[in-house]
């Protein structure tokens, strides 16, 4: 039996995991959210996921700093930040991407379409 795609949602505003899991719910993949990047770290480590978005802007440990965590973990895993806030993360993000750590930035607000479209291309071959 194949296992279901894992997608991870990360973000400290639960409306914002509830319209993912929503966007998300019929699609064959098992959606799981948290609320913040300890808890994101702990997910990535006891099961690791085939997709990820992750917020940027959180309180105590912000998305970028996830990032870091996850890729020294799993350097594969699609990321997707998920912000309105990139500009005021920008230097960081940029030196990130500098630093070879992969992800890709999506603007809020996203649409649940949007969300699925993302889903669908990076977990076809999953």
């Amino acid at each position: 039996m194949v296992s279901q795609p894992r997608v991870l949602v990360v973000d400290d505003e639960e409306s914002v995991r509830d319209a993912f899991a929503d966007a998300l719910e019929d699609l064959p993949y098992k959606v799981e959210t948290v609320s913040g990047g300890e808890e994101a770290l702990a997910k990535v480590k006891s099961s690791p996921a085939d997709l990820i978005f992750l917020d940027l802007k959180m309180p105590e440990m912000d998305g970028v700093e996830v990032l870091h965590h996850i890729r020294e973990m799993d350097k594969t895993v699609p990321i997707y930040i998920v912000t309105a806030f990139h500009g005021e993360f920008l230097e960081r993000l940029q030196a990130a991407e500098e630093a070879g750590l992969a992800f890709q930035l999506l603007h809020k607000p996203i649409g649940q379409e949007a969300i699925r479209k993302v889903a669908r291309g990076v977990l076809a071959a999953a």
